[in-house]
């Protein structure tokens, strides 16, 4: 069983190991890292950074577990609040879990979150215009694609092209 959970400090020896373990996989969808990212100190600084984020309200990164093995992460990034209510959902997985549906229960929880504690508006996702099993992590989560953004990110060293994905709170408020 899937689930996800707030990222804490003790995390980063697991998170750490996922990354390193799995690096060349994640290369072509994530910018260029440094052997530094690969750290546990670097992972550590990260997560509290991200604890930081969830409480000052700005974001909110989860652990991805399957039975209660930590397997990936999903982010609720930048957090904007006012007119908004918006954020940026973004995920990963471990190659030896990619197409077992791992990221697409994630999505859903971590969006249940986004439009339940959180109360947004909206989520949106991006993704490279090549990666359609993200693509369809999101479609099946009820994302729909509006647009094109052109050279969006600078994605394993490069600036890429991004397909852009929303979906509104079940409301319309």
């Amino acid at each position: 069983m899937t689930s996800i959970r707030p990222v804490r400090s003790g995390d980063a020896p697991a998170i750490a190991e996922l990354r390193r373990k799995h690096r060349e996989y994640l290369a072509p969808w994530e910018p260029a890292r440094s052997e530094e990212h690969f750290t546990d100190e670097h992972v550590e600084a990260g997560l509290a950074a991200a604890v930081a984020n969830a409480e000052a309200g700005t974001g909110h990164t989860f652990a991805i577990l399957d039975e209660g093995r930590l397997v990936g992460q999903v982010m609720l990034n930048s957090v904007i609040r006012g007119a908004f209510q918006s954020c940026s959902i973004g995920y990963w997985v471990a190659e030896s879990e990619a197409g077992r549906g791992i990221a697409t229960e994630a999505v859903r929880l971590a969006k249940a979150v986004a439009f339940g504690e959180l109360g947004l508006h909206r989520v949106q996702g991006e993704t490279l215009v090549h990666n359609t099993g993200s693509q369809k992590v999101l479609e099946r989560n009820g994302f729909v694609r509006y647009g094109l953004a052109e050279r969006y990110l600078k994605i394993a060293g490069r600036w890429q092209d991004h397909v852009l994905y929303q979906v509104i709170a079940p409301d319309g408020e």
